[in-house]
Parts: C-alpha cells; structure tokens; sequence
C-alpha cells in the first residue's frame, strides 16, 4: 500500500443507483470516478451497460470507460492494470478517487489482488467452446458442478465467460477454481479503503430493473449489438456474453422474439442483482446504507477522508 491513496468505494446491484449517488459524492469531494463495471469498459456498448451519459460525465470524471473493442477479452488483471493508473494519475492531480461499480471480481482483485491461478489455456477453451455451442449453457454449468460445487454455486449457467473460465482451470490444473481462489483469501489489502455499499426494498429494486430493462430496449440496445458484429465481433464476443446483448444477439440470430428478449433480459437481471447482493454481503467491513442516503453516505466519506 505503501504511496497508495485511500479510496472510497461504492458498490451495490444494478439499477440500485449508483452512478447518480457517485456524481454526487465525486462533486462534494473534490474526486473523481473509477469506474469497476466489466460491460462499461468496452466502446459501442453504452445503452445495455447503462454507460454513464455525456452529460453525467461532464458532472464528474470518469475513467475505465470505453477501453476495449466488445471482441476484445478483457480480464480481471487488465482491469486491476488501467485502474492503479487512473487512481495513480487523479492523485498526482491532488483529486480523490472513488471506486463505483457492480463488477465483484474487478472491485475485490482491486482492493485485495488475484488469486493465482493457471494461465490461460487456448486449446482448451476452444474445446469448451465448441461443447457450450453443442451442449448448451445447462449442461456445461452441471458439468462444473460435479467438478467445483463451490464456483458452479455462484455462477448463473449463462455466464459464459466465468463458466468456461471455471471449467479451464479445473480440468486444466485438476484443481477447483474455488481452491485456487481459497488458498489466496484476498488477505492482501492493495489501497486503504471505505466501502460503501447501496441498497433498496427489494420490490423497488425489481421496479427499477423493468423499468431500465425495458427503456434499453427502446433506446438502441439492439441497435448496438447489430453495431458490434457489423464491425467484427462474433456473437460470442466477450462484450456481447453479458445481460441485455446476449438477448439481443439471440433475437438477431432468431432464437428468441422480441417480447422473449426483453422479459428474459428483465428476468436475468433481477437474478443478476441477488447473485451481486450475496457476493458483497459475503465481504467484510462493507457499510450498507440506502441508495438514496446521500447525506450518510457523505458523513462516512468525510470522516474517512479527515475531512
């Protein structure tokens, strides 16, 4: 940690209202906003990640957005690489950084470091691949759970990427995902840090998810997918294996209809944002308050900072 700054972090669900609560915060502290969102990082995809709007970011800087083509992998590590520079560089600016996003993975390898793990095994995970494309995304994930009940247990059968991820390094290494990531414990502490995490009544939780799921729609979420594979990408392209454009794909390609796209694009989500709930209230020291608490949000900042 030694030269690091301390950095405030606000995590929670989608659609909890992050972003909003994060303009806020950034403005009464001087800061800017590094954002830990794995869809938001690749350019075109804006409508189905819920970028932050051009007006939202000329309220308050944001970075690790838009920096990877949606063909392009994009993993953990490269994550932890640009945000250590951005936190780096607002700091040499005499600014503060805060850390909003619903990413996991992305905000505790930041804040604790990677687990070890096997590199990356490219004949292996074409092998898979050509399975998931035969098989289907059920079978594969009961596959990984015979094989690693503990990552099979928090990962959603459609989560492509982790999945197949999950399953290289299993019959890669003959050991479980969930022991390599055990044996780390994510005991380092990278950044001194306060963790903020939001959240609502679930029912208006849910409100909100069918309410943003059905204005992406309506505001160019296909029409950004249609982009993306115009321009290269495959249907399986990292950046279109997420919420919201892997029902587009599916529409585009004729596997679902219009009205299945949404509701299963709303229907995802919501299990989506439980899954993210479980994964931050299995962390430590995370002050949770409402997402509309910005008075309390601030008083924890404040005193954090000294200010």
């Amino acid at each position: 940690m030694s030269g690091r700054p301390p950095l405030l972090v606000v995590v929670g669900p989608t659609a909890v209202g992050k972003t909003g609560l994060a303009i806020a915060l950034a403005q009464a502290l001087d800061a800017e906003i590094v954002s830990a969102d794995s869809v938001q990082v690749y350019r075109g995809l804006d409508v189905g990640s819920a970028k932050p709007t051009a007006r939202e970011q000329a309220q308050a800087r944001h970075h690790l957005l838009d920096v990877a083509d949606p063909a392009e992998p994009f993993s953990a590590a490269r994550y932890v690489e640009l945000a250590d520079q951005a936190i780096a560089d607002i700091a040499s600016r005499g600014k503060r950084a805060l850390v909003v996003g619903g990413t996991g993975l992305y905000v505790r390898a930041l804040l604790h470091g990677l687990a070890p793990a096997p590199p990356a095994a490219p004949e292996l995970r074409e092998e898979l691949r050509a399975q998931w494309q035969e098989l289907g995304p059920l079978a594969m994930h009961r596959r990984l759970a015979e094989l690693d009940a503990q990552s099979a247990a928090r990962l959603h059968p459609n989560d492509r990427q982790r999945v197949l991820r999950a399953l290289e390094v299993c019959l890669g290494s003959g050991r479980p995902m969930s022991a390599w990531q055990a044996s780390h414990r994510f005991g380092q502490r990278r950044y001194e840090h306060l963790t903020l995490g939001l959240d609502r009544q679930r029912q208006q939780l849910y409100q909100r998810i069918e309410e943003r799921g059905r204005q992406m729609w309506a505001e160019g979420l296909l029409e950004e997918a249609r982009a993306a594979l115009a321009a290269g990408a495959s249907p399986q392209a990292h950046g279109l294996d997420s919420l919201g454009y892997r029902q587009a794909v599916a529409l585009i390609l004729g596997r679902l209809t219009p009205e299945q796209a949404v509701a299963e694009t709303i229907k995802q989500t919501k299990a989506y944002a439980k899954r993210q709930l479980t994964w931050f209230r299995g962390l430590e020291g995370i002050n949770w308050l409402s997402a509309d608490d910005l008075v309390g949000a601030l008083a924890l900042a404040r005193r954090f900072f000294g200010l």
